[in-house]
């Protein structure tokens, strides 16, 4: 039995790659660690948390000495590294908070990873995942691939970046068996209404303001969140040591262009007339070191483990509307703040 710690397991991407493991791995042991911040919510796992390769720890990555008593005490086989504070216009706001739990709590990770494998690293793994954005931007054409230099503009890509730079040390200095997967940005069910996508569907069912940064024109690659989970598996499992992966959904899409087709699908699930969504698009000044694109070249995982995506952007966004039409009560929850309370009933 592979013993497995998810950190981050109950964020967005974190709570998809976590159900992936415990459900498609029924003889390896997942222990979620995650501190619970604002966008932890562990009513992401409500249908998989009584299941017996199941376990929960709240634990922040930022004390040291907690991570290396966990470690001891767990003994895990594997890492996969998804805890991080995420949202840009947060790190423009706090940047000190990206650079404890971004860059400090990834290397406490590495050391007690380090501590308990003994440089005996038969059987283990530590994953990192991170992100395009420590790529920098794209003029009109052109492509990230994994030789791409980093060239991070806000405080939350330089934060990804300094951790991806460590966890390449410890695997030229150490040896350490790592591996790297930079996604672009992820959209589906579960996802924290701070990012542009629940943002929207929220404001559209109560009638408020969609606001679009400048123009509308920065370009982004989206990537369905469950075709990521499995992207994860796969690198976990099957990629080569000291290797790094970009995943992304081969799905370029314009802000504003965006923001419509969402209107158009809300408009027709809800019965509204025709151009009823669009009318609530507002444009809002733009926030600092924004990056015009992101695009990603996912050809290597596609050649060497055979990953792509499973949706379409269009597909992928009418199962994500449909999610959260159906779990309006979650969106609510999430919206009042009062999912910070299920920890507290379920937990304690």
């Amino acid at each position: 039995m592979k013993t497995i710690i998810i950190t981050g397991g109950a964020g967005f991407i974190g709570s998809h790659v976590v159900r992936e493991f415990v459900l498609k791995y029924p003889d390896y042991k997942i222990i979620n660690l995650d501190a619970l911040t604002y966008a932890g919510n562990l009513e992401n796992l409500k249908d998989i948390e009584t299941l017996p390769n199941y376990q929960f720890i709240k634990a922040d990555i930022v004390d040291a000495k907690l991570m290396l008593d966990i470690f001891e005490n767990y003994q895990p086989d594997g890492v996969i590294h998804l805890a991080a504070e995420s949202h840009v216009d947060r790190s423009i706001s706090n940047p000190l908070d990206f650079v404890m739990t971004n860059v400090i709590g990834t290397v406490n990770l590495l050391n007690a990873a380090k501590h308990i494998w003994k440089d005996d690293y038969t059987g283990k793994r530590f994953h990192h995942v991170s992100t395009d954005e420590v790529y920098g931007t794209l003029g009109n054409e052109g492509f990230f691939t994994e030789n791409t230099a980093y060239d991070p503009h806000s405080p939350y890509s330089a934060s990804k970046a300094s951790s991806d730079h460590f966890v390449r040390a410890y695997q030229d200095t150490y040896e350490m068996p790592i591996v790297l997967t930079n996604c672009s940005n992820n959209y589906g069910p579960n996802h924290f209404p701070e990012k542009l996508i629940p943002l929207c569907i929220h404001n559209i069912l109560n009638k408020k303001s969609l606001p679009i940064y400048g123009d509308g024109k920065f370009t982004r690659d989206w990537l369905y969140v469950k075709d990521h989970a499995k992207a994860i598996d796969l690198v976990f499992h099957e990629g080569k040591d000291g290797n790094s992966y970009n995943v992304g959904g081969f799905n370029e899409w314009k802000n504003i262009d965006l923001v419509k087709e969402l209107c158009k699908q809300m408009d027709e699930k809800l019965n509204n007339p025709v151009g009823t969504s669009e009318q609530l698009i507002t444009f809002v000044k733009d926030r600092p070191g924004h990056d015009l694109r992101y695009a990603i070249d996912a050809t290597k995982i596609n050649q060497e483990l055979d990953w792509k995506p499973s949706v379409t952007f269009e597909e992928g966004l009418s199962k994500t509307i449909d999610w959260f039409l159906e779990n309006k009560e979650w969106l609510e929850n999430v919206t009042s703040g009062d999912y910070q309370n299920y920890y507290e009933k379920q937990y304690k």
